[in-house]
């Protein structure tokens, strides 16, 4: 087995112990907020991976997609799920405001 078989590369590298970038004002929509509270879990969990570059539930090229925004300054969207339901954390290009929605309210 050569070399280049053996590995693979990494699109979501471990999550850092600090934040990677700035998320501006955070909201929910009330659905998701209201999900939240309806099955007791606290979205602080969610937003800490996030920030740490824990992307979820992405698949790899959005993982990568999310590791070059950080540095070119566009989106970063992270997918979990919370309670059987996918929940997306969406950071702004410009960093004024992360956003806690499920996918149908994109």
């Amino acid at each position: 087995m050569s070399y280049s078989q053996a590995t693979a590369p990494i699109a979501n590298p471990a999550p850092q112990s600090a934040p990677l970038f700035p998320m501006g004002q955070i909201v929910a929509t009330p659905a998701v907020a209201d999900h939240f509270a309806a099955h007791g879990v606290s979205p602080l969990e969610y937003l800490g991976r996030h920030v740490r570059g824990d992307w979820g539930d992405v698949p790899p090229e959005d993982a990568a997609a999310n590791q070059a925004s950080i540095e070119r300054g566009t989106r970063i969207l992270s997918s979990y799920k919370v309670a059987s339901e996918t929940v997306w954390v969406i950071t702004e290009a410009d960093r004024s405001s992360t956003t806690l929605l499920f996918p149908s309210e994109y």
